[in-house]
């Protein structure tokens, strides 16, 4: 493709908030591309063209990593982890970008054209796992199982794309942003309509309210992915069995572990929030009244 040709190679590297407008602009040339090619289905399809016009930067951010840690001596956990942390930050600010242009489409959006454009996230919207539960105001007592059942399985396929296509798990992380992006802003847009409080001010409390167990969930997606990744990529580089092969192989299954922790941390923020923040309640609560009445 051209587009990726038009920045400097370490571009979003050096500077990973760029990233932020990437995803941005990337989300809603998907969203177009899809709504004018396939108007009578676009919401997975946008996903795809989104991850497709990601893939190349990724590409080239994961190559430069390659050349960084082939020239390094001796391979460390802190080396390895210094290394990784700039496509952390990149994955986030990429991740952030795409959830802002599902959540303003959808608020902004006339429902009719919402829902179509937007119809694979919505229905999650009554489904199973994150979505599903936060909107559904599924309060019981395995509520936590439930949330940590559901995002293992989105981990374990993060990572296992990863491992075996490199930079297929953008797909899955792209999709969720999508679907938080969307389950937000239609959740906060109908509250909207019976509070007769802004969308974007309900929006904002929503997005204080999750946040923080939100990035901790997008985190483990993003080490599972980055760790798939460097697997597939960096392991078969180096010579087998050598002891920079087991420093690298045994630092990517940390990072594994990581976003272990980091899917155990953030079901409990999650259930802990779900349980105890009266006011996302109450938004929900309306949300669902408007959708009923």
């Amino acid at each position: 493709m051209v587009i990726e040709h038009i920045f400097p190679e370490d571009w979003l590297e050096s500077k990973g908030r760029y990233a932020f407008i990437l995803g941005v602009g990337y989300s809603i040339i998907g969203v177009l591309i899809a709504s004018i090619l396939f108007p009578g289905d676009p919401a997975l399809v946008a996903v795809a063209f989104t991850s497709m016009l990601l893939l190349p930067e990724l590409y080239k951010i994961f190559s430069i990593e390659e050349r960084r840690e082939s020239i390094e001596k001796k391979a460390s956990l802190s080396s390895l982890w210094r290394d990784d942390i700039d496509v952390v930050r990149i994955y986030v600010f990429l991740f952030l970008g795409i959830l802002l242009v599902y959540a303003v489409g959808t608020m902004l959006l006339p429902q009719m054209q919402a829902n179509n454009l937007f119809r694979e996230q919505l229905e999650i919207r009554f489904g199973q796992g994150f979505s599903g539960q936060a909107v559904a105001g599924n309060f019981s007592s395995d509520l936590f199982f439930s949330l940590l059942s559901n995002n293992f399985l989105v981990m374990l396929a993060c990572f296992f794309l990863a491992l075996l296509t490199g930079d297929g798990a953008i797909f899955l992380i792209t999709w969720n942003a999508s679907v938080w992006g969307t389950i937000f802003g239609i959740t906060a847009k109908l509250a909207g309509q019976i509070s007769g409080q802004h969308h974007f001010y309900l929006f904002g409390i929503i997005m204080l309210v999750v946040f923080p167990h939100m990035i901790i969930e997008a985190l483990s997606y993003i080490l599972a992915a980055i760790s798939g990744s460097v697997i597939s990529k960096d392991v078969i580089l180096e010579k087998f069995a050598s002891e920079r092969f087991f420093e690298v192989f045994s630092f990517n299954l940390y990072l594994l572990l990581g976003a272990l922790i980091f899917l155990l941390l953030g079901a409990l923020v999650e259930t802990f929030v779900l349980n105890n923040v009266s006011i996302y309640q109450e938004i929900i609560q309306m949300s669902l009244k408007a959708t009923i009445g």
